[in-house]
């Protein structure tokens, strides 16, 4: 082997593949052998393809490492000199040597040239840029990365190793003018003047997204921050030892199968083995799983969410997937299951755990962040997960109060006093999740440097989170800016309770998260009596309502926009802020205007009806019809337009927050009482919780680390780290339970 050479390690090199087709409706316990289709040349170009294809997981990677490429001025104006078709795959090779891979088509005249030798493997001897060099025609395009889709490959770049004084980037389609990765718009039209048509093109090279992936995780080359990323996360792991450091015991079983890390989704798999330990989602998706799969509408199954969550139930659930990786031929109802330890084996043996990579795919299709490889944030993949599935059941006419998602929806009340003249409003907010703030008193340092916080009862922060704050107001009563006294309280229970420990500060502007021990009662249990709300009460005098600022307005959230208004933002930026957030939660809102501060309608007057004898600004029929597809009625999305300033991303944003919203105008005053909003919960007393799961997380950002999920089952905690599921001992249990990020409630 050459001194510094990286040679990549396939599998292909490693193993033998055999292939075979089978009938799975006809034994669908082993599949039903079909030796004689495979001759069929139909049915084996098909094998061939689906063989040949990416996973959707293996997008998701390259994805992770694509940096945005645009258009240059060569791509634009490019002039083509037309010179006939070239070779076909196969039979091309470089115009000044004999290399048949690692190929460039020269966009302007057709001549085709190796690119530059690169490490792994992958010859050339760099005839592509002394094409350029002699004829200073700019753009090229690699070979064999050529998609359907019209683009070539994935956009992503790599320095060379060898050429230290050029920035050398290997590119899909790459401009040797501006030395650096390009997109072609009219790529297709201008691979057809040699021949080439993109729609039955066949991927036959790895692109240099891939290529890059392989050598930087294999060969430990490059410092994408992607990279740094994957490599910080997996430092970061549980203890999956006792105190005397003894191997925790795996478990297997019903309900005890893991999730296998699809790269950093370890967020992922600690919400949904949290959500599959509670009995309305095994009653809705395990119980009925065979009958909605012969009723399906879908196509394509891997379209269908519903088909997925079901899939995801049977897998958990089930117990067929859960076993030891040295035993995965015994049967399921082997005793020796329920012990590996037993077999005598040094080391615990773990599960592979089941591959939920479709359910990824379809989750995140469309979302900027989910549909990345990158760590998320735990809390907000749960609510995006729920309104995901409510949208859902919108779509296909399922009854929201058939779903198990309404488990979790409860009332917010707000109580605004004004404290000059003693006035106050009520009004009632729908949530899924309770935020508590965790106060974070410093009490000195460990011995490595690092901070250490005082421990905080959860009693505390539900107080706080209860309690009252003071902020600026402009009281419609008494007609100046006066200060009032905000104040919430739980208007309705739910039915499970998830509370969201806010353990963060903010570092430059960037969250910090603190690990400050957060205590409960020794028996896991909490009461929230004390926080039920009472709405107007006999003796209290309601504010008058407040004159909008123009016609068609809503309501804004009073306390919402004070305090939007007291950290100086302008009144237009604060109602367009609470108007894509939901209208009742001002630090939402807050995030919602640091991200949309570059908008260059940010400052635009906000598109309303405006009274009768006006005019009126009616929302895009195509932005109507592509959200009434999505399973919303026109009223509710003509409405959520107008809401949003004809923004169709952020009505559907509305949509998801105003899942009771009709679209009818409505005259009247938000009611307080949670029966006539419609919200989820009850108001029946005692309120009284039990800790089922909760998530912890190690790492100082909750977009970096590792998230694991903890339930409780029957007498014991089971400790879900991904594909690890091992029975948790108490001491680990108290520890990650003060430092978790989400916690999980039944009520009793």
């Amino acid at each position: 082997m050459m001194k510094l050479s990286i040679v990549e390690d396939r599998e292909e090199d490693k193993y033998e593949y055999l292939t075979a087709l089978k009938d799975w409706k006809s034994d669908p316990t082993n599949g039903m052998e079909l030796p004689d289709a495979s001759a069929d040349p139909s049915i084996k170009g098909l094998v061939d393809q689906v063989m040949t294809s990416m996973s959707s997981a293996r997008q998701s990677e390259v994805k992770a490492w694509e940096e945005e490429i645009i258009a240059c001025e060569h791509t634009l104006t490019l002039q083509q000199v037309v010179a006939g078709s070239i070779p076909a795959s196969g039979l091309a090779h470089c115009s000044k040597c004999d290399l048949k891979e690692n190929l460039w088509l020269c966009l302007t005249c057709g001549s085709l040239g190796c690119g530059r030798s690169q490490y792994g493997g992958i010859g050339g001897n760099g005839h592509g840029l002394s094409h350029y060099t002699e004829t200073q025609h700019p753009v090229s395009v690699k070979l064999g990365t050529i998609t359907p889709e019209g683009a070539a490959g994935d956009f992503v770049y790599m320095r060379s190793m060898e050429e230290s004084n050029i920035n050398n980037h290997f590119l899909d389609i790459y401009c040797y003018a501006c030395n650096d990765a390009k997109v072609d718009p009219e790529l297709a039209s201008h691979l057809s003047n040699f021949g080439i048509n993109v729609q039955t093109q066949t991927k036959t090279e790895k692109s240099m997204t891939e290529l890059v992936r392989c050598l930087s995780i294999s060969g430990n080359m490059g410092s994408n921050a992607d990279g740094q990323q994957i490599e910080h996360n997996l430092k970061f792991d549980f203890s999956l030892t006792d105190e005397s450091g003894k191997a925790l015991e795996p478990v297997f079983g019903p309900g005890l199968t893991g999730l296998a890390n699809l790269g950093n989704s370890c967020y992922m798999a600690s919400v949904i083995q949290a959500l599959f330990s509670l009995g309305p989602f095994q009653e809705r998706y395990l119980a009925t799983a065979s009958e909605h799969w012969k009723t399906c509408l879908e196509t394509l199954p891997a379209n269908c969410l519903d088909c997925q969550m079901h899939k995801i139930a049977d897998g958990l659930l089930s117990g067929r997937y859960s076993r030891p990786r040295s035993q995965s031929t015994l049967s399921p109802l082997d005793p020796k299951l329920t012990n590996p330890l037993a077999h005598d084996s040094p080391t615990p043996v773990f599960q592979e755990g089941i591959r939920p990579v479709t359910f990824k795919a379809l989750i995140g299709k469309g979302h900027e962040e989910f549909a990345t490889m990158r760590q998320q944030d735990s809390e907000e993949f749960f609510t995006y997960l729920l309104a995901s599935l409510r949208r859902n059941a919108k779509r296909t006419g399922t009854s929201l109060s058939a779903e198990p998602t309404e488990i979790f929806s409860f009332g917010i009340e707000q109580r605004l006093q004004c404290t000059e003249c003693k006035g106050v409003r009520y009004r009632v907010d729908g949530q899924d999740v309770l935020s508590i703030p965790v106060p974070a008193r410093e009490k000195g340092k460990d011995v490595d440097g690092k901070t250490q916080y005082e421990e905080v009862r959860v009693k505390e922060c539900l107080d706080i989170a209860m309690g009252v704050e003071s902020l600026e107001y402009k009281c419609p009563q008494c007609q100046k800016d006066v200060v009032a006294n905000k104040r919430s309280r739980l208007s309705t229970f739910p039915q499970v309770l998830v509370l969201h420990a806010k353990k963060f500060q903010l570092v430059n502007w960037v969250p910090t998260k603190l690990d400050i021990p957060l205590i409960f009662p020794s028996n896991d249990v909490i009461e929230l009596d004390d926080y039920l709300g009472r709405g107007l009460q006999p003796g209290e005098t309601e504010l008058v309502e407040e004159q909008k600022d123009a016609p068609g307005l809503p309501q804004f959230h009073e306390a919402s926009m004070a305090q939007l208004e007291a950290m100086g933002f302008p009144i237009i930026r604060c109602q367009k802020a609470l108007l894509a957030t939901g209208n009742n939660d001002a630090e939402a809102a807050m995030e919602w205007l640091f991200a949309h501060m570059e908008d260059p309608d940010i400052d635009a007057p906000i598109a309303v009806d405006t009274l009768s004898g006006g005019t009126s600004s009616e929302p895009d029929p195509e932005h109507i019809n592509m959200l009434v597809d999505m399973g919303f009625t026109p009223a509710q999305v003509r409405k959520a337009l107008r809401e949003t300033n004809s923004d169709p991303a952020r009505a559907v944003e509305w949509l998801f927050s105003h899942p009771e919203d009709t679209g009818e105008d409505s005259t009247s005053a938000p009611s307080s009482s949670a029966e006539a909003s419609g919200l989820g919960g009850t108001r029946t007393l005692p309120a009284r919780y039990m800790l089922k799961a909760f998530v912890s997380h190690k790492g100082p950002s909750v977009h970096s680390g590792h998230y694991v999920a903890h339930v409780r089952l029957g007498d014991r905690w089971i400790l879900f780290n991904d594909e690890k599921v091992v029975a948790a001992d108490q001491e680990s249990v108290k520890e990650l339970k003060e430092l978790a990020y989400l916690y999980i409630f039944e009520r009793l």
